[in-house]
């Protein structure tokens, strides 16, 4: 039975291989001899080359309209920089409104309140910096002047042995050349002047910015969504509003961060014995918003200024009190306070930074990696298999930056800890 089976199978291909199509069979019975099919062509490009081609020619679409994008923010710099940091802005203070207008305070009012305290604590944080800076100058002043003459003594002695009237007329030779250089510095002051307008110019518009995304920063966004296409316009928004509360947790613990790094090192300072060690705490918060670079640059301008107010012995203490403040920022402060949402690589961090310094100088430095932090969080969400309704989703709250199916929860620090010691439980 399955001999005849077997044999009959192959008889029935054979049959179905010779048999006629239905078009072959209508021009047969019609008497038209069909013609034969032309043969195969050969492709003279090798598939790799033509997929290569294929691909290159979009990543230049893609090159092209990258860069179209960063040369209309670079001519738009005076607008785009101050919403940025609006933005930011936002994202630090928007939480305090909104837990004020929780507890049924009018929005406005909430708003107002936030502002004026804002930029009373600012406004009173740059007058101490600036009275403390003014009065520990002359300090410095004479620091500068020993550090100078003792230099010019080691110049002059073996192994450099330079003559002692180079050595003298060396501030005589530093006004001459401001004097034949005056042309070029009356057009960098000229220069100057302008940035400083542009800058007042900018400050007033995120002043103003910052109003508006505090007080109508929900319409706005209801008003943005409307670019979205409406098949796809849940899914965006809920990926803006995850973005937003990776901003807010991003400035958050950025904020914390640079709050105890300038406490740690301007207290160190302070009893070192360094001068300006509150302009010095202060310059260190600032450059802890740029991380891992300003960091390592404010630490060094306090080692430097220790080295030349203090000595050797003093900027190798300060540098130590650097170094450990920056490992318990690196290792500690900011795996804990920003979390998965917000936790970049350090080549990422690294590149972002220096991409920023090329396109936009401090200010692209200093805006390049909480945008890369939001670029992560959006792809996150649109990659996501399932997410959550818009309405669900709060914006101001750090914890809901992750979509849902993110992956497992990492166990944290404690939990790792008692695993490594005492192995998983059950055991």
């Amino acid at each position: 039975m399955d001999e005849d089976t077997g044999g009959e199978r192959p008889r029935r291909s054979a049959a179905r291989a010779t048999a006629p199509t239905a078009p072959e069979a209508r021009a047969s019975a019609a008497g038209v001899v069909p013609a034969a099919a032309p043969p195969a062509r050969h492709d003279p490009i090798p598939t790799p080359l033509r997929v290569a081609s294929e691909v290159s020619g979009r990543l230049l679409v893609v090159a092209a309209a990258l860069g179209l994008l960063i040369y209309l923010v670079i001519l738009l710099r005076i607008v785009v920089i101050p919403v940025a940091i609006a933005v930011l802005l936002a994202a630090l203070l928007a939480p305090v409104v909104q837990w004020l207008a929780v507890r049924r305070v009018p929005r406005g009012l909430a708003t107002a309140l936030v502002l004026v305290g804002g930029l009373a604590l600012l406004g009173g944080l740059l007058s101490f910096v600036i009275n403390t800076f003014i009065s520990g100058f002359p300090e410095l002043r004479r620091q500068l002047v020993a550090s100078v003459t003792s230099a010019q003594q080691l110049l002059a002695g073996p192994p450099f042995n330079l003559p002692d009237d180079w050595l003298a007329d060396l501030p005589a030779r530093l006004g001459q050349t401001v004097s034949d250089n005056r042309g070029a510095l009356t057009s960098g002051a000229l220069s100057t002047a302008a940035t400083v307008g542009e800058i007042v110019a900018g400050i007033a518009l995120a002043f103003f910015a910052l109003i508006f995304f505090l007080y109508d920063g929900p319409r706005i966004w209801r008003f943005l969504l409307r670019l979205a296409p409406r098949s796809h316009r849940d899914r965006v928004a809920v990926a803006g509003l995850r973005s937003f509360a990776t901003l807010v947790g991003y400035v958050r613990a950025t904020a914390i961060v640079a709050i105890v790094d300038a406490t740690g090192i301007g207290l160190g300072l302070y009893l070192v014995g360094v001068p300006l060690a509150v302009p010095l705490a202060a310059l260190v918060f600032l450059g802890a918003f740029i991380p891992t670079v300003g960091a390592v640059l404010t630490g060094t301008v306090a080692v430097l200024i220790a080295l030349v107010a203090n000595g050797p012995v003093e900027a190798l203490i300060v540098l130590a009190i650097v170094i450990a403040v920056q490992q318990l920022e690196g290792n500690v402060l900011q795996p804990l306070l920003l979390g998965r949402a917000v936790r970049l690589h350090e080549l990422a961090i690294v590149l972002a930074v220096a991409a920023g310094v090329v396109i936009a100088g401090i200010t692209g430095a200093l805006l390049a990696v909480p945008l890369l932090a939001v670029v992560n969080t959006a792809v996150r969400s649109f990659t996501a298999p399932h997410e959550h309704d818009p309405a669900s989703v709060d914006a101001v709250d750090p914890g809901q930056a992750l979509p849902p199916t993110a992956g497992p929860r990492r166990p944290g620090t404690l939990a790792r800890l008692r695993h490594r010691l005492l192995g998983p439980r059950g055991e």
